[in-house]
């Protein structure tokens, strides 16, 4: 019983993100070590299972461990320059038989219908193609990177046209330019070039570690484009596996992808996880912050009575009707997360007597203990110091030591504002805090 439950309310917490996702594309990328790990056929099925909820979907994969193999076996040592491979044509041969491979294994994996799986009798339609337009990187640094190339251009009308007829397309790290010439390209930067091009929703980088603050260990779980910058500046000695795509990260956050996932590929149902619940199990990169604090919209009446009403029923605040929110949203700040309202407060002004109330203050039972109150009450207290008013007043029944640890005194209902007095409701009985403005 206790797992039904625990069954109805995730899926209830999901249902947004279904609707949210849908006819949305999203580019998904991932290395040649995901393909040859042994639970690969478990993304290929959560792959399956994104595109029947209806997400375009456009996945990338990476070849390098398996040119790595060939060119071992042909008892070549493999070269770099700067992390990009030195693809002569030895190399080259090796690419396009690892690159052919690969392919035609993640179709195979992605044509299966499994019993018992997401992707049974789900009809799954794969498209590959000579989608990406390269050019050869050149000589740098006096080093000649052979038949090594970077995106020139990729064909976003032809992936856009198969993903219209409901397929799932599929792109290998090679590209091809117009006089016939193959390049080896790195597959992460694939990944960028078509998400930009598609002007895809998300770009879901499927990583070999989870991003960690070096410091303490503790997992990076978002941060904006600007944010991430400055955490590569400050740990130059992060891995390649986190430093890579996050430097890809930003380089979308500033092309104009919204957001970027970082997720460990060896989480089983990171994907799930990530994309159909609220904090998500990865590293979110975003070009604007995740967690925002501003000023409420009537667009977010109804988040805020959501918000408040087991508080209302608690006694903790005094009940509001929809319309006098309404009327007074202009008061009202929130802080909204990925779309949730998870914190709200209103500060009312009574401007002839110099003062204001702080009223309606909440944060989600889920994101208590994250200073989000000292945020919105630290936003009201800048906001009562640009309108140049004396004090601040609070009325509170179950609260009162949270706001007198933050400098609020005890007073008497004489005090307070005519206005405020009219509204008191002794029933209540709340008590009277105030706050001097300096």
């Amino acid at each position: 019983m206790e797992s039904q439950k625990s069954f109805v309310s995730w899926f209830r917490g999901s249902s947004p993100y279904i609707q949210a996702h849908r006819n949305k594309t999203f580019v998904i990328s991932f290395g040649g070590e995901a393909v040859m790990a042994d639970d690969f056929d478990h993304h290929v099925q959560d792959f399956a299972l994104l595109s029947s909820l209806g997400i375009r979907l456009v996945l990338v994969h990476g070849i390098r461990p398996q040119v790595g193999q060939r060119l071992a076996n042909a008892a070549s040592a493999p070269r770099f320059h700067k992390h990009l491979r030195i693809t002569d044509a030895l190399a080259l041969q090796c690419v396009k038989e690892a690159a052919g491979l690969v392919r035609v294994e993640i179709e195979a994996l992605l044509s299966m219908g499994l019993a018992n799986s997401p992707m049974a009798g789900c009809g799954l339609k794969v498209a590959s193609g000579n989608f990406v337009t390269a050019k050869p990187i050149g000589v740098i640094d006096g080093v000649d990177y052979c038949h090594t190339g970077e995106v020139r251009r990729v064909d976003s009308a032809a992936i856009h046209q198969q993903l219209d007829q409901n397929n799932v397309v599929l792109i290998s790290p090679i590209g091809y330019s117009p006089s016939g010439d193959v390049f080896n390209l790195s597959a992460e930067q694939v990944a960028m070039a078509v998400a930009i091009a598609l002007k895809a929703e998300k770009l879901i980088l499927l990583t070999e570690e989870t991003c960690c603050n070096p410091d303490n260990g503790e997992q990076v779980r978002q941060m904006t484009s600007a944010e991430a910058g400055g955490f590569l500046q400050q740990y130059p000695a992060l891995s390649d596996a986190i430093s890579f795509p996050l430097k890809t990260a930003m380089e979308c956050c500033h092309a104009g992808i919204g957001r970027v996932h970082l997720l460990n590929r060896t989480i089983n149902g990171a994907l799930l996880l990530e994309l159909f619940s609220r904090d998500g199990i990865g590293t979110l990169v975003s070009s604007t912050p995740f967690e925002e604090l501003r000023p409420a919209t009537l667009g977010d009446i109804g988040g805020i009575l959501e918000l408040i009403k087991p508080l209302e029923q608690q006694g903790i605040l005094a009940k509001r009707s929809r319309e006098k929110i309404e009327m007074e949203i202009a008061d009202y700040i929130i802080i909204e997360r990925d779309g949730l309202i998870i914190g709200c407060t209103a500060l009312h002004v009574y401007g002839q007597e110099q003062c204001g109330a702080i009223a309606c203050l909440a944060v989600h039972p889920d994101y208590q203990g994250g200073a989000r109150g000292n945020r919105m009450l630290e936003y009201v207290h800048r906001k009562a110091q640009q309108l140049k008013l004396d004090k601040l007043f609070v009325l509170s029944t179950q609260t009162m030591h949270w706001f007198i640890e933050r400098g609020f005194l005890a007073t008497d209902i004489h005090s307070l504002p005519e206005p405020l007095k009219g509204l008191y409701n002794p029933q209540r009985n709340s008590k009277i805090l105030c706050k001097p403005i300096v």
